[in-house]
């Protein structure tokens, strides 16, 4: 099947066939990677721009990493070297960026549906890394990408995601995601952060630990968003910590072979303890290599690339 989008905005509206060509290019750009010559020429002659007006490290920085592997031209501004520090709005910004023959924006804002505001004024591809509570697709590819790779078919497997789900863009991502590659997702926390109305995006909604995470074969803990809450939704972060952070006592309640995974960035202590974080069944670090290839896969689909090019070439 060919692909035909040239956005990438949101995970709720890709079909499973989309997931599963993002997911086989991501594995074909995996093997180049490790290769002695990590490059391939894909994108050579294209610009890709990066337009993060939220703060990021590791979205940013793997971004780039991956327009480069694919010899795309980067240029990456952030929100303090952003024009709309002296009032230019979002629209303008990304005009004056397409008029200077970019060929793909990669966009961070803290306004949810920013990216599906640009992909309706340019001409030119937009990507979403990340817009406010809404979506952060990349994000929720890659974590998919590092499941299946440990579990090989998602259909029927126990997924927990544990922690602030209400202000998680991660969130949602993965439970668009997780749902269409058949996974039984619950989603534990407390009540504040974890409202019943996630249940009508397909997942479980569940505020006991001990019950959720039985038997889970992943879990996915999230940060605390303190930048996107209006008011606290709990006691303290020691409150939050005593409930609900994952421990060696309640990692037991786990499947054994279960795999933790964890966006970043990390608030060790708090949603997950150091040892935890840093032991064998920890993903986290996968998860940021993993980053590499899907977003390549994602910046040369959405580029014109089509996924049986890369996937002859690889083997």
């Amino acid at each position: 099947m060919p692909w035909n989008r040239r956005h990438l905005l949101t995970l709720e509206d890709l079909s499973l066939a989309e997931i599963d060509q993002i997911h086989a290019t991501a594995a074909a750009f995996k093997k180049i990677l490790g290769r002695s010559v990590k490059k391939v020429p894909a994108l050579r002659g294209k610009t890709i721009v990066n337009l993060f007006l939220e703060p990021s490290t590791r979205t940013r920085i793997s971004f780039e990493m991956a327009a480069k592997r694919l010899s795309a031209d980067v240029i990456s501004f952030d929100a303090a070297s952003s024009s709309t520090t002296k009032g230019e709005t979002l629209r303008d910004t990304a005009q004056n960026i397409q008029a200077l023959n970019a060929d793909l924006i990669v966009l961070r804002h803290s306004a949810s549906g920013s990216p599906l505001y640009l992909s309706r004024v340019l001409d030119i591809p937009v990507v979403n890394a990340g817009d406010g509570a809404h979506e952060h697709p990349t994000q929720g590819l890659l974590d998919t990408f590092t499941m299946r790779e440990h579990l090989g078919s998602l259909r029927g497997r126990k997924v927990v995601i544990l922690g602030d789900i209400l202000f998680s863009r991660v969130a949602r991502s993965n439970i668009h995601a997780l749902v269409k590659l058949g996974a039984a997702v619950t989603l534990v926390g407390p009540s504040t952060l974890v409202p019943d109305w996630f249940t009508a995006l397909g997942a479980k909604v569940s505020h006991d630990l001990k019950s959720a995470l039985a038997d889970a074969e992943v879990v996915m803990l999230l940060r605390i968003q303190h930048e996107r809450q209006s008011s606290s939704h709990f006691p303290s972060l020691g409150e939050y910590t005593g409930m609900f952070g994952l421990n060696q006592t309640r990692a037991g309640w786990l499947n054994p072979k279960a795999i933790i995974m964890h966006p970043g960035p990390i608030n060790r202590g708090v949603e997950i303890d150091s040892d935890l974080a840093d032991g064998p069944r920890s993903v986290i670090l996968e998860q940021v290599t993993n980053g590499i290839a899907v977003r390549m896969a994602v910046l040369y689909l959405c580029s014109g690339g089509q996924p049986e090019a890369v996937t002859t070439n690889a083997t």
